[in-house]
């Protein structure tokens, strides 16, 4: 049992690292998933900047990825629709609607200009073997913009998720910019779907973001919703309205959705709604408004690292100058070589140094013979030359020789020494060189990326206030009928969210929902339970005929349950709210005492369950009220 304990916990380890590294949580140098990046790496070697079948995409990263077609072929259509590294031809499916993609032996994908430009360099790209071991994959890829940042991110692992949110391209090299140069910057997101965002709590991608559709009003009757919320779909945001509708939430008389290639969705009020008025419903009710949690999670150096936004763009902008470095020191050395044996090359020919070894048999002989005849000319040379470098030289046709043109090689070495020293000069302040590189990348791509979403500050709704509506009560005395719709009946003004409380004569009390018409029998009192009116109730013991008095606050109660107000054995004589009521106590004449007047102010205000205070120990005769007593608060 103890070795299935310690192989369960070594296995679990074991997928649950997996998922997290190699399935869900993208790298925070490339932003991509290990099944983007294999995706990627495939149409980067099948790259002829023509159009690629999915399908045929799909069965070449089968090679690298050991999950099937069908994560690759999602992986695909979501990398594809965020716009940025794929180009698209044929149905890819609709962001706005939900509509899915057609197959993938319909549709077509290349990489786009942005990802050859900024997302590969073999020469600098880490590779290992595939799952396999028959082919390569990257590590990552050396990409020189924050693609996590500027494409977002979702991904939920084991005991852990990611959801970073989309950003605007401009706005991202901009702040890389300003960090290269020690500025201070902002980030905020940007949504393909466009809307209206609060960024107040963004926190640099620690917080949330409230994001609301962009709804015009085409006339008092109608509005038009033109952009919609991240995250829905026009599907959703019509299903939410009908659902909003049919809980009276909102009126509307017609809603349709006219969405294609842009999103518009038409809704007509009915008879009393207004335009103006239903925007604050619309965003409290529907999918009209919404917030997004940012949580962001990524892998750095083969462990997951939480951390934030600015942070994920510091490091990228250090990325940026390391690969570029990178690349310049590449140029550099290639440079190098290429004036190394323009030189040999020059060198060989114009003095005739072929002429030496006309007449030795041997290839080492050979090889010994070119080794001495370089050495007066060394000086002339960058390095010394290899036997790899020699055999080069043996390879030269004849032809080559006799019509090899001695200027035309200076002039040429002159221009690889011109691009040597550009490099150089640009390694030796490779930051500067990394801001020219991101204002390039601005001018080339800047334009095709607008922003889509306006930032704004949204006001908090309050549904409560969105949903409240003035209604009128009535109680007939003589029906016993309570409700909205009890006519030729006093009525009371109060809210739909109100609640009735409700007396009677047998000394019960309860609690109810304002009701359209209900009866109730031997009612003694009705009002609105505000929690705060103070009550006034006289009671008379039955047996005794001692009058008793308190007064209440019903401000704790469950509704429809039912209440004692008054002891056993007794009868309501007054219910009131009148503070000012007078109660006057008549005896029978053989008493000393045969009037008393008591104010019932002067009761203490306890529960409603507590026993009352006596008036008096004598036998009352009867009682009257000052005011006259009234049965009813309407």
């Amino acid at each position: 049992m103890d070795d299935i304990k310690e192989q369960m916990k070594d296995y679990f380890i074991k997928y649950s690292s997996y998922v997290i590294l190699d399935r869900a949580i993208p790298h925070v140098i490339d932003g991509l998933k290990p099944v983007q990046r294999r995706i990627l790496e495939i149409l980067w070697r099948q790259n002829d900047e023509k159009l690629h079948k999915v399908a045929n995409i799909i069965g070449q990263a089968m090679q690298l990825h050991p999950h099937g077609d069908a994560p690759i072929y999602e992986a695909l259509i979501t990398l594809a629709n965020k716009g940025y590294l794929l180009d698209r031809q044929g149905n890819f499916g609709n962001i706005f609607t939900g509509d899915p993609s057609a197959a993938s032996r319909y549709i077509e994908t290349r990489l786009s200009p942005l990802a050859r430009i900024a997302l590969f360099n073999p020469a600098i790209t880490e590779k290992v073997p595939s799952y396999d071991g028959r082919n390569v994959e990257p590590v990552t890829l050396p990409a020189k913009i924050p693609f996590l940042l500027l494409q977002g991110a979702d991904g939920i692992a084991v005991g852990m998720a990611t959801h970073i949110l989309p950003h605007n391209f401009t706005e991202l090299l901009e702040a890389e910019i300003a960090f290269l140069e020690g500025r201070n910057f902002k980030l905020f997101p940007d949504f393909p779907t466009g809307g209206i965002m609060d960024k107040s709590e963004y926190d640099k991608g620690r917080g949330k973001v409230k994001l609301r559709a962009k709804i015009e009003i085409k006339d008092p009757k109608t509005l038009i919703i033109r952009e919609i919320c991240y995250g829905t779909t026009t599907e959703s945001l019509v299903r939410s309205i009908d659902e909003a509708a049919k809980k009276g939430k909102i009126k509307i008389e017609a809603i349709n959705d006219y969405t294609a290639q842009h999103v518009e969705i038409e809704i007509k009020l009915s008879r009393g709604q207004y335009a103006e008025e239903m925007l604050d419903a619309l965003y409290g009710f529907t999918e009209c408004e919404v917030s997004l949690n940012s949580q962001i999670i990524v892998i750095k150096d083969g462990l997951p690292w939480e951390t934030d936004v600015n942070e994920i763009l510091g490091y990228n902008a250090t990325k940026l100058v390391a690969f570029l470095r990178w690349e310049l020191e590449i140029d550099r050395d290639h440079f190098k070589e290429k004036i190394f044996y323009k030189t040999l090359e020059r060198i060989f020919i114009e003095n005739r140094l072929y002429k030496k070894i006309e007449k030795i048999k041997t290839l080492e002989g050979i090889h010994e013979s070119l080794q001495e005849a370089f050495k007066p000319y060394r000086k002339k040379l960058l390095r010394e030359p290899t036997e790899e470098d020699r055999e080069k030289l043996l390879q030269i046709p004849i032809r080559r020789v006799s019509q090899f043109d001695i200027d035309r090689n200076k002039e040429e070495i002159a221009a690889l020494v011109a691009s040597k020293e550009e490099v150089e000069k640009h390694l030796k302040n490779v930051k500067k060189y990394a801001i020219k590189y991101l204002q390039m990348l601005l001018e080339k791509f800047g334009a095709d990326f607008p922003r889509k979403t306006k930032i704004k500050a949204i006001e908090e709704i309050d549904r409560r206030a969105i949903e409240t509506k003035e209604i009128k009560v009535g109680y007939d005395p003589k029906t016993g009928f309570v409700g909205t719709k009890v006519s030729d009946a006093v009525q009371r003004s109060c809210t739909n969210f109100d609640k009735l409380l409700l007396f009677f004569k047998d000394g019960t009390y309860k609690v109810i929902n304002i009701p359209e018409k209900q009866y109730f029998e031997n009612i003694a009192w009705v009002g609105i339970a505000d929690k705060k009116t103070i009550l006034g109730v006289v009671y008379k013991n039955k047996e005794t005929r001692q009058v008793w008095a308190k007064r209440f606050i019903i401000d704790k109660f469950i509704l429809d349950k039912t209440y004692r107000y008054l002891d056993e054995n007794t009868q309501l004589e007054l219910l009131s709210t009148n503070l000012e009521t007078i109660v006057t106590l008549q005896f029978s004449p053989n008493q000393k005492t045969t009037k008393l007047e008591f104010p019932l102010k002067e009761v203490p205000v306890k529960g409603a369950q507590t026993r009352g205070i006596r008036l008096s120990p004598l036998k009352v005769k009867s009682l009257s009220f000052t005011p006259k007593k009234a049965s009813s608060s309407f």
